[in-house]
């Protein structure tokens, strides 16, 4: 009786630590799961009807927008419980971003697109000198 019991702890053990490291192995794929499943939160069909003149703007805005995500991420991350404040307050916005950026580009690279250069707009002409007033001809010289 006492080996069937200890064999019972240790069948115990064996199976709480293996409860263990399946649990690590399952939370650690979530660790890179936001590089592939990016697109998944973002609509694949969005930007297939976008022209390049729309697709511009809509880059540059989404890219904003994640640096601002980013940055308010790297702020979290330095208080108390700051890896978990990120994570819950700005993780999901941040892999939505990410998937709706990865669809912006994919667009644009299909449509074959170009940054567009910016304006070339003239120098402004800075105000003109006014000539020192000369003396009137109309006027006689007197003299000395």
């Amino acid at each position: 009786m006492p080996n069937s019991l200890s064999h019972r702890r240790l069948f115990s053990r064996s199976l709480a630590a293996l409860a263990l490291v399946a649990l690590g192995v399952g939370l650690s794929g979530c660790a890179s799961m936001s590089d592939t499943i990016s697109p998944a939160f973002a609509d694949p069909a969005k930007y297939d009807l976008y022209d390049c003149k729309q697709l511009e703007p809509e880059r540059k805005s989404l890219a904003t927008r994640t640096a601002e995500l980013q940055g308010l991420m790297r702020k979290a991350e330095t208080g108390v419980a700051g890896p978990v404040v990120a994570e819950m307050a700005y993780r999901n916005d941040y892999i939505a971003l990410r998937g709706q950026s990865k669809l912006a580009e994919e667009a644009w690279q299909k449509n074959r697109c170009h940054e567009s250069q910016p304006e070339a707009r003239p120098a402004p002409t800075p105000p003109s000198i006014a000539p020192a007033p000369t003396a009137k001809k109309g006027r006689a010289k007197s003299s000395g």
